[in-house]
């Protein structure tokens, strides 16, 4: 089958054997049928930007409107919420996996980096990938995550067993009565209607097994504009080897800037630039190791908040509050699923600013490598489904689980689902 990362340079594609995270799930039983679409070399929130066309928004559409998936992973999202498939396995970068999750009102676990093997896995951002999962209940993500959760010695970036087993070792002692972090920083405004009423409801059905605490991660507002610095430095360099000489297709011209004018989409093009500017002499120092700076200062944060120490850590960089949190709860996207047609009034609905604003919640948790889940939460004021997320420290997706399921057990009681 092929491999074309949804894009023409890798049109017609195929490898000889299967990446690490699908041969685990053929030896545990699963059934693969298919492949999905995504946008080009999962550079997208919105999944506008493939060589196949968009993916739609398989939701009833509340205003006749179509909409589309959500990025980079939208196929998978659409897959799993039409019953295609029972799982799908996708990638996330910086919210690829949750913000289509959060948009098509299914389940969306991006783990703890170096958890799931990359090795296969045709890659956007080395230090950012992960491969994840998605599903319609907590349950099934867990379990197929279960199988695929192995270190793997062909990947340089996979977890060791003994920063595994650390993690483990520093799960909350008394996983029944669990601390949720409310990161004030999450809300340039005040909460929507639909996300105070989840907290009310959590509070008032299971008062003696969450305690909702307020916490403060400061540096978050400078996430996004990290982010994209390193995400797109990476790529530049990362992407450099399809040149139609050793991958990938080949311009009739013959010339390396006719082939990768021709086989790269707009998207790819425009982080291609961003990323080798940021990487050239005269940047380098104010964007890209400003940002490498930022994003240290983004994993001080988490790690001041989160009860459990880092397992990657010998020790913790600053200790924990006395006011630590087992988890955080926010909301998953800022906006409902772009318009596939915008109107005059909404144009800047395919803006690329305006994309990718759309990331600017979920980019703090990539850029310090944990766990962040997408769990349904009803419906957003438009009438579109609209998810929240449970991130936890490094290693503690079990934790996440826990929280993740409490919030769909009080999604589905209300009949929001």
């Amino acid at each position: 089958m092929p491999t074309t990362a949804a894009s023409r340079m890798l049109e017609g594609l195929e490898f000889d054997e299967d990446a690490t995270a699908v041969r685990l799930l053929r030896e545990a039983g699963a059934e693969l049928v298919g492949k999905t679409n995504c946008d080009e070399f999962g550079m997208g929130s919105a999944n506008l930007h493939s060589a196949y066309g968009p993916v739609l928004n398989p939701s009833p559409s509340p205003d006749a409107e179509p909409r589309l998936a959500g990025g980079s992973s939208g196929g998978s999202a659409a897959a799993v919420a039409t019953r295609e498939c029972f799982a799908a396995l996708a990638t996330d970068t910086g919210g690829s996996i949750r913000l289509p999750a959060s948009h098509c009102g299914v389940v969306g676990l991006k783990p703890s980096y170096g958890l799931v093997s990359r090795h296969g896995v045709v890659s956007y951002a080395e230090s950012l990938d992960c491969v994840g999962v998605m599903a319609r209940s907590v349950d099934g993500v867990r379990k197929v995550f279960n199988a695929v959760n192995q270190h793997d010695p062909r990947d340089p970036t996979s977890a060791s067993s003994v920063a595994r087993s650390r993690a483990r070792s520093s799960l909350p002692s008394d996983r029944r009565s669990l601390r949720i972090g409310i990161p004030q920083e999450y809300f340039p405004t005040s909460p929507s209607p639909s996300f105070r009423r989840l907290l009310r409801l959590l509070k008032s059905q299971h008062a003696g097994k969450v305690t909702l605490v307020p916490v403060s991660l400061p540096r978050t507002p400078l996430a996004l504009s990290a982010y994209y610095v390193l995400a797109s430095a990476e790529a530049a360099s990362g992407l450099a080897r399809y040149d139609g000489v050793q991958f990938g297709q080949r311009s009739p011209e013959g010339t390396y800037a006719a082939t990768r004018t021709e086989a790269f989409g707009d998207e790819v093009k425009r982080r291609i630039l961003l990323g080798t500017y940021a990487l050239t002499a005269g940047a380098f120092d104010n964007y890209y190791l400003q940002a490498q700076r930022v994003r240290s200062l983004i994993r001080r944060d988490f790690n001041r908040v989160f009860s459990a120490q880092h397992a990657l850590l010998s020790s913790s960089p600053v200790p924990p509050q006395a006011e630590a949190v087992d988890v955080l709860l926010h909301p998953t996207a800022v906006r409902p699923p772009p318009l596939l047609y915008p109107s005059a009034e909404d144009e800047a609905a395919h803006d690329p600013e305006e994309n990718y604003l759309q990331d600017v919640l979920t980019t703090p948790a990539s850029l310090a490598g944990l766990p962040a889940m997408s769990v349904p939460a009803g419906r957003g004021e438009e009438g579109w489904p609209a998810g929240v997320s449970v991130v936890g420290q490094w290693g503690q997706e079990e934790t996440v689980f826990d929280v993740a399921e409490i919030v769909e057990e009080v999604v589905r009681g209300e009949g929001w689902l």
